[in-house]
């Protein structure tokens, strides 16, 4: 794998195994949040889908099969997302700002993971 690439790749994994090792080891608001759209055992919801990114992140980073790793993350981040950074259910204007910067960076993280999933795919197009 280029050089380019495996620094991509490990560049991505770092905002996985940093939040999912947190979500995994203190799950603290996000089980309230889960639990509020009806996810069953959302603290298990929470670490599992933790332990997901933390998997994913380090396999990102050290190049084992990364278009998988990137599918993975992805269907990981997507419930992440939508329940985690839900900016319209904000009340404060401060609240509705953070959650719009995580949102849209999520959003972007999943465009990298995107291209993470193309890759290989040009040559044969």
């Amino acid at each position: 794998m280029p050089a380019m690439k495996q620094l991509a790749h490990l560049l991505l994994s770092v905002t996985f195994i940093l939040g999912g090792s947190r979500a995994f080891l203190q799950p603290g608001d996000r089980v309230k949040k889960v639990a509020n759209v009806g996810i069953p055992e959302p603290e298990l919801a929470v670490k599992v889908n933790g332990a997901s990114m933390v998997l994913g992140g380090v396999a990102l980073g050290l190049g084992i099969l990364p278009r998988l790793t990137a599918a993975m993350l992805i269907i990981a981040l997507i419930p992440t997302t939508i329940v985690g950074h839900a900016f319209w259910k904000e009340e404060t204007e401060a609240g509705k700002k953070n959650q719009q910067i995580q949102f849209a960076k999520n959003l972007s993280i999943i465009g990298g993971l995107l291209l993470v999933l193309a890759e290989g795919k040009e040559k044969s197009a």
